[in-house]
């Protein structure tokens, strides 16, 4: 991490040049307004096709023990960052293999030659694929979140951070009853968490029962989720618990955006999902009054974090 090599993955992170069709980028799936999602069920590549899961949000991306839906293998950006960079089968980014076009179209730019000579400086050849994407990661582990109304309430000891209702739905959440806490837990809503000394933590999955498509737990057979990388039955439909934090701004839900606002996502869990042989334990039928529903609401909306969403730094460079 540097100064320069953050700078430089910002400028990348907004640049379509990367792309053939010099039209798309990052940001193009990761909008900073939205949190770093798209508002899309399913993400679109460079060349409109669509991605078979939604866009996950780039908040606190730092300390996942794991990244994508769907596998717990990809455990750092650098290495996640080449699926959309040169996934074929959709195409994302549509690099081909080697990058080489886009590392020679950014060679061709003065700026960037200054850029990359600075933020890698001990490298004869400075301006490289890996460089690129090591700098694009720099970038996004700067990305965090951590002054919602909730961080004041808690962190700040601001007793007047979080109105009435947000404080009743914070019990409520936290509560054996409705449970919420049991996935959605730690710093970052999503589970375990990595930092210095706690490396080799695992990332959280569950089957939430979304789906059963054939009466005994079956997701459908385009997207079923953990199973598609460890082959095991028990795995049938889990997906990565993704954060909670600004979830106000990162509708449609789910892996696969199938549950298009946060009340569609309390009427699933009120019903238990679909229940099935794979379905996570934790999830079960939770009986919500109308105002406890809305003190949940409440609550998840004081997870939004509006400086982040509005820092300067994380918006494309002028």
């Amino acid at each position: 991490m540097s100064a320069a090599k953050v700078a430089l993955g910002r400028r990348l992170f907004f640049e379509a040049r990367l792309t053939p069709s010099g039209r798309y980028s990052c940001s193009s799936c990761h909008r900073p307004e939205l949190a770093f999602t798209d508002g899309r069920a399913h993400a679109l590549g460079a060349t409109g096709a669509t991605v078979r899961r939604s866009a996950m949000s780039l908040t606190n991306v730092a300390y996942n023990p794991a990244f994508t839906w769907g596998s717990e293998k990809v455990r750092s950006l650098e290495a996640q960052m080449r699926q959309p960079l040169f996934n074929e089968h959709p195409v994302e980014m549509g690099l081909e293999a080697d990058g080489a076009l886009a590392v020679t179209t950014l060679a061709a730019d003065p700026g960037y030659r200054a850029q990359f000579a600075a933020a890698f400086p001990d490298d004869p050849k400075p301006l490289s694929m890996d460089h690129i994407i090591r700098a694009i990661a720099a970038f996004e582990r700067t990305l965090i979140s951590g002054r919602s109304a909730f961080d004041r309430y808690i962190f700040d000891d601001d007793r007047g951070a979080l109105p009435e209702s947000a404080k009743r739905g914070m019990a409520l959440f936290y509560s054996a009853r409705i449970g919420c806490a049991q996935c959605h837990s730690g710093i970052n809503f999503a589970g375990p968490i990595v930092y210095e000394g706690h490396e080799h933590e695992r990332a959280l999955f569950a089957n939430t029962g979304l789906y059963d498509v054939d009466g005994r737990g079956a997701y459908p057979s385009s997207d079923r989720g953990l199973i598609e990388v460890t082959h095991r039955a028990a795995d049938m439909g889990k997906f990565r618990v993704p954060t909670l934090r600004n979830v106000a701004l990162t509708a449609p839900y789910m892996h696969d955006g199938s549950l298009a606002t946060l009340e569609d996502v309390l009427d699933h869990y009120a019903r238990g999902g679909r229940r099935n042989p794979h379905q996570d334990a934790r999830i079960r039928p939770i009986v919500l009054a109308p105002a406890e529903r809305s003190d949940l609401l409440a609550f998840l909306a004081c997870l939004t974090d509006r400086e982040f969403v509005e820092n300067p730094d994380f918006a494309a460079p002028k």
